[in-house]
C-alpha cells in the first residue's frame, strides 16, 4: 500500500491531539488538585469516592448527635449543680432553724428564705435548651411544672419517654433526665400541708401529681410559719435524701458525658480515615502532576517538531 503525504498528515494531527488530550488532562488535574471530573475518567474511582462520601457523611452526623446530645446533657448538668446548691443552702438554713434558740421572727425570715430556694428550684425544672423543656420527656414544648400551684406536674410524664440519639453504626444513647426521676413524686395533703406516704423516683408523673422535691420545701415552709420542731427536725432528712438522688441523677449524666466524650473522639479518628482514603483516591500528587506535565509538553513539542521533518510537501505531491 502506497503512503500519501496526506495520510501522514492525518496520522500527525491524530497524535498531535491525542498528546494534546493527554496534556489538557494533566492541566486540569493540576489546576484543581483531583484525578477526575467525569465518571468516565476512573469509572472505578469515581464508585469509591462515592461510598467514602456516603461514608463520611454517615459519620458527620453522627457527630452533629453527639455535639447535640452533649450539649442537652451539659444544660442538664448545670441544672442539677444548680438544684444541688439550691439544696445545700436549704439544709444549712433548717439546720439553723432546728437548733432550737430560734425566735418565732427568725423562723420566719428562714421560711421566706426557703420559699424563695423552692421558687428557684420549680424554675430550674422548666429549664429549657435549645426552646425544649429538658426534664418534660417527649412533650420538649410544654413547662414541667404548672404555674403558681406549687410544683404540681403540667403534664403526664412517663417513665419510658426517653429520647434516644443514634451516635453510630447500632449504637444509640439516651440522654434527656425525666423530671419525675429528679423531683420525685409523693402523695400531699393540702388541707394540713403534709407528705402522704413515701416518695417514687421511678413511677410515672401525672398531671396535677405533687413533686417530692417542692412538697419537702412546702411542708418545711409550713412548719416553720407554725414553729413546728418536729417536721423542721424531719425536713433536715428529707433535704439529705432529696440531695443524693439529684446526685445520683447527675452521676448518671455524667457517665453518659463520658461515654459520648470517647464516642467522639472514636468518630473523629474515623472520619479522619476516611477522609484520607478520599484523599488518596481523588487527590493528586502536585510533584509528580509537574512532572508528567513536563514530559507531556516535551512529547508535543517533539511530535510537532519530527511531524515537521518528515512530511516535507514535494512537488510532485502538489501536482497530484
Amino acid at each position: 500500500m502506497r503512503v500519501t503525504n496526506n495520510m501522514l498528515v492525518n496520522n500527525m494531527v491524530y497524535n498531535l491531539n491525542q498528546n494534546l488530550k493527554v496534556l489538557e488532562k494533566l492541566q486540569y488535574q493540576k489546576a484543581t488538585g483531583k484525578k477526575f471530573r467525569v465518571p468516565s475518567d476512573d469509572p472505578i474511582g469515581v464508585s469509591k469516592s462515592l461510598k467514602f462520601n456516603t461514608d463520611l457523611s454517615k459519620l458527620e452526623q453522627y457527630n452533629r448527635n453527639v455535639e447535640d446530645a452533649l450539649s442537652w446533657m451539659a444544660n442538664t448538668d448545670a441544672a442539677l449543680r444548680e438544684i444541688e446548691k439550691a439544696l445545700t443552702r436549704a439544709y444549712e438554713l433548717t439546720e439553723d432553724a432546728a437548733n432550737g434558740t430560734k425566735t418565732t421572727e427568725d423562723l420566719h425570715k428562714i421560711k421566706e428564705e426557703i420559699d424563695q430556694i423552692k421558687e428557684h428550684i420549680i424554675q430550674i425544672g422548666n429549664t429549657t435548651y435549645a426552646g425544649r423543656h429538658i426534664f418534660s420527656g417527649y412533650k420538649t414544648d410544654e413547662k414541667l411544672f404548672k404555674e403558681n400551684e406549687d410544683g404540681k406536674y403540667n403534664i403526664d410524664l412517663s417513665t419510658g419517654e426517653m429520647f434516644e440519639y443514634n451516635v453510630g453504626v447500632s449504637e444509640k444513647v439516651k440522654v434527656n433526665t425525666l423530671g419525675s426521676k429528679v423531683f420525685g413524686v409523693v402523695g400531699w395533703d393540702d388541707t394540713n400541708h403534709k407528705i402522704v406516704g413515701e416518695p417514687s423516683y421511678s413511677t410515672d408523673a401525672g398531671d396535677g401529681n405533687k413533686a417530692y422535691l417542692i412538697a419537702v420545701f412546702d411542708e418545711l415552709s409550713f412548719a416553720l410559719e407554725k414553729n413546728y420542731p418536729d417536721t423542721i427536725q424531719a425536713s433536715i432528712t428529707r433535704l439529705q435524701d432529696s440531695t443524693e438522688q439529684v446526685l445520683a441523677v447527675n452521676a448518671e449524666v455524667g457517665a453518659k458525658v463520658n461515654r459520648l466524650e470517647l464516642t467522639q473522639e472514636k468518630l473523629g479518628i474515623q472520619m479522619e480515615g476516611v477522609k484520607e482514603l478520599l484523599s488518596f483516591n481523588e487527590d493528586v500528587d502536585l510533584a509528580q502532576i509537574s512532572i508528567d506535565i513536563s514530559t507531556a509538553q516535551n512529547v508535543y513539542i517533539s511530535s510537532l517538531m519530527t511531524g515537521a521533518k518528515i512530511i516535507q510537501p514535494s512537488l510532485v505531491e502538489f501536482l497530484r
